[in-house]
């Protein structure tokens, strides 16, 4: 390492002209002596003179360039050291010149590249930490199909928890399940489900297991690697379904008692007016039962066309015939030319969403003029947006409006919103809601195009 240099400065240059000094003045005084004390012709003398300064000079100047060649040696032997990736090293150089600044900083650097290369170390160890710990299983592929990473989970999910780096995909493949086999084969990402033995059912596993597949492709060092990223969903689909039913079961709950208490209490009164033998009353309260069970019998009905919603049957469809016939139906502004182009859909089923929707928007309390309807090519595919001038939902509403069953009208059997982005997820798209910042509602339905 570096240490404190003497205090006083001399810098190279004066050093130099010293030497140089030094030479001319004992080649003045060689040619003296030799004038002085030689008798000779001085033609030959002087020529003699100068070739015994040569060697002299020469060994003068090393002397004195001793310390800078060291020096310089030291410094490219730190250099290739840096290269090699070792900042262990330093330099000490005792002289105040000009060398022991370039000294300072080069011991400098290397300290900065120590401290970056020890950080750099410490992230990398958080990092593999966490990799080799997360719950996701994660394999990295080379170009030639053999494996040069796999973590903990990884190896857990996919050789019994032996090492995997080495071996071959298709030989590692060879030993997994079926589902995940085509899982991969298929690429891209998405959900598949693995279905357990008898025994592996015996030791604790559950009967199916679901799991998320995630694929990458990037290059790495010059290669193309393959990234696959399994994640084990079952306790998360368990939890999600589970709150699921708790939310369906609320809704019917409350739509049960809601048809059920009024007619229970219409019968018994009913009942006490027949034995009163008065008859005048009794019409109405039958009509009241009739009203409430035929809305039961509705909201049935409804639960049944939800949960059996047949596969979407796509077929061509064009824009600017399918819109103008929604308005025979139900009234609708268009705020912008439709396109011209023809989307893949099942017809009648997204007639059905985009229906629900436009008579949610008319039922929002919003003028008639105020629905409007557009079109609009997006990146990943179409967009319909239905907007309404209404009074939009609250954060509670909104975040139970898509939950089948929920409503919060008295008649409503809360399948209008479920209905449609079932309809659309069918599709391979989705729907959104948003409360508009002038006022009312807009409900898009997002469909791939």
């Amino acid at each position: 390492m570096n240490e404190k240099p003497s205090v006083w400065r001399i810098s190279l240059t004066t050093r130099f002209v010293f030497a140089g000094m030094g030479l001319v003045l004992l080649s003045l005084a060689l040619c003296w002596l030799g004038l002085q004390y030689v008798d000779s012709d001085r033609n030959i003398i002087l020529p003699c003179v100068a070739l015994l300064t040569l060697p002299v000079a020469y060994l003068w100047m090393r002397s004195q360039l001793r310390d800078q060649l060291a020096l310089f040696r030291a410094l490219n032997g730190t250099v290739i050291s840096y290269q090699d990736g070792d900042y262990s090293f330093g330099l000490h150089w005792p002289r105040n010149d000009e060398l022991a600044e370039l000294v300072a900083a080069h011991n400098e650097l290397g300290n900065t590249l120590r401290e970056q290369r020890l950080n750099l170390i410490q992230r990398e160890l958080l990092l593999d930490t966490m990799v080799q710990n997360t719950p996701v299983a994660m394999l990295l592929v080379a170009d030639q199909g053999a494996v040069v990473f796999a973590n903990i989970a990884a190896r857990q999910l996919l050789n019994q928890g032996r090492k995997l780096e080495g071996l071959r995909l298709n030989d590692i493949l060879s030993h997994v399940s079926h589902s995940l086999q085509e899982a991969i084969q298929k690429g891209g990402d998405g959900l598949f489900t693995v279905k357990h033995t008898v025994d592996d059912i015996l030791n604790d596993h559950d009967e199916e297991e679901v799991y998320h597949l995630a694929q990458r492709v990037f290059t790495l060092n010059g290669r193309e690697h393959h990234l696959f990223l399994l994640r084990h969903l079952t306790a998360e689909l368990r939890r999600q379904e589970v709150q699921t039913w708790k939310k369906v079961i609320r809704v019917i709950s409350h739509e049960l008692n809601n048809s059920l208490a009024p007619i229970a209490s219409l019968a018994h009164s009913a009942q006490a007016l027949i034995q009163k033998e008065k008859m005048e009353r009794l019409p109405e309260i039958l009509a009241t039962i009739e009203e409430r069970t035929r809305h039961l019998e509705d909201f049935i009905h409804g639960y049944a066309r939800f949960a059996k919603l047949p596969a979407p049957q796509c077929t061509e469809v064009a824009w600017t015939q399918f819109i103008p016939s929604l308005q025979s139906h139900i009234p609708f502004q268009l705020t912008e030319n439709l396109p011209d182009d023809v989307v893949r859909i099942d017809r009648p089923q997204i007639e059905q969403a985009i229906l629900n929707l436009l008579k949610n928007a008319h039922e929002s309390g919003s003028p008639a003029t105020g629905v409007s309807l557009s079109v609009k090519r997006i990146i990943d595919g179409w967009r319909i947006a239905i907007v309404d001038q209404g009074s939009g939902m609250t954060e509670t509403v909104m975040a139970n409006a898509l939950v089948p069953f929920y409503s919060t009208k008295r008649s409503g059997t809360g399948l209008g919103l479920a209905l449609a982005r079932e309809i659309v997820e069918a599709h391979g798209g989705r729907i959104s809601l948003n409360n508009r910042p002038e006022g009312g509602l807009m409900v898009s339905l997002i469909l791939p195009g």
